[in-house]
């Protein structure tokens, strides 16, 4: 199939490894250009290297809770190539632990990057996305916690649902200007995050092994599978799918 992704200009948050870096390359093997953020300036130069250069890839510092991101990825795009035709907005996940452990200050801040810095993201490059030829796009790299509460996760269970519903408001806002505004449901697939999580119950072979039992194809997900599902439903040959939550778990979900 062909994506209709040649020249096509995409923005990536947190895309120096993970779902985020995965989803770079797929765009990238399919012709568009890309501009990848992170924290850490070391990692953005390292996957603007490995995505292929500045032919194909600009790298910013940046952190999705300042106000400034936004702009500094929008005119890095311009600036580059001279256009933008949609962006990924994922973060690192909040910390884990349950509601009666989380303070008042990691709350603050999870929703400083997770919620708020996605919204402004959404909302900013959404308008520049009218200058697209096609409306362009908007993805967001939620979590299954959409739709179920995961266990020890409870700031990515109380702020993921949330955004997943400014989401879908987004894109009863932006549709009449031909924008398409979605969401991307990730499973267990095996990012450092997932390799993290595993640790931190103690034993991560026995913390895989009992997740991998209540996925139905009985396996992790691999990072490309991510990605590619991500280019696509990015590009223009998912020109009539919009206000969707799209699981990638293996089926793990249980609701419809």
């Amino acid at each position: 199939m062909d994506l209709q992704l040649t020249d096509r200009v995409y923005l990536l948050t947190g895309a120096t490894r993970g779902l985020g870096r995965a989803t770079a390359e797929a765009l990238v093997a399919d012709g568009a250009r890309v501009v990848v953020s992170g924290r850490s300036a070391t990692a953005v130069e390292a996957a603007v290297t490995g995505l292929g250069g500045p032919d194909h890839a600009r790298g910013v510092v940046a952190d999705n809770a300042d106000p400034g991101t936004p702009a500094a990825l929008i005119d890095t795009a311009r600036d580059a190539w001279g256009r933008v035709d949609g962006v990924l907005i994922s973060v690192g996940g909040p910390p884990p632990g349950p509601i009666t452990a989380m303070t008042d200050e990691q709350w603050t801040a999870a929703f400083g990057s997770v919620f708020l810095g996605a919204v402004r993201l959404a909302r900013e490059v959404g308008a520049v996305l009218t200058e697209s030829p096609d409306g362009g796009s908007i993805a967001f790299v939620l979590s299954t916690s959409v739709r179920e509460p995961i266990a020890d996760l409870a700031i990515s269970n109380g702020l993921r649902p949330g955004l997943a519903m400014a989401a879908k408001t987004l894109a009863d806002e932006l549709g009449p200007r031909g924008i398409r505004v979605n969401g991307l449901l990730p499973g267990r697939v095996a990012t450092e995050r997932i390799v993290e999580l595993d640790s931190a119950q103690g034993d991560p072979e026995a913390a895989r092994a009992r997740a991998t039992a209540q996925i139905p194809l009985r396996r992790y997900g691999r990072p490309e599978e991510f990605g590619r599902v991500a280019a696509f439903v990015l590009s223009p040959a998912a020109s009539y799918v919009s206000g969707v939550m799209l699981p990638v778990d293996g089926g793990a979900l249980r609701p419809l």
